[in-house]
């Protein structure tokens, strides 16, 4: 289940789609997801969400694009 997937997100007045691949990490898992030539790490919290967990260059990614990419990968894990 390695195979990279596409995430569509609504982010300000557009829909975009940023790629995403699914890692086995121990008992639980984690999602790398490619925005620009930024690779964000996901990984599930406490409460059933998604935090980012690792950002190559923090500086290039708006919160509010990570804040959408975390509420959409918990949906599709619901």
């Amino acid at each position: 289940m390695n195979e990279p997937f596409l995430i569509p997100v609504n982010y300000g007045d557009q829909q975009q789609e940023y790629k995403a691949r699914f890692e086995r990490w121990g008992y639980t898992h984690r999602i790398s997801v490619l925005i620009d030539d930024t690779t964000v790490v996901f990984e599930p919290d406490e409460e059933g969400g998604y935090r980012a967990l690792r950002i190559d260059d923090i500086a290039t990614v708006p919160t509010g694009l990570l804040q959408a990419l975390a509420e959409k990968l918990a949906k599709l894990i619901e």
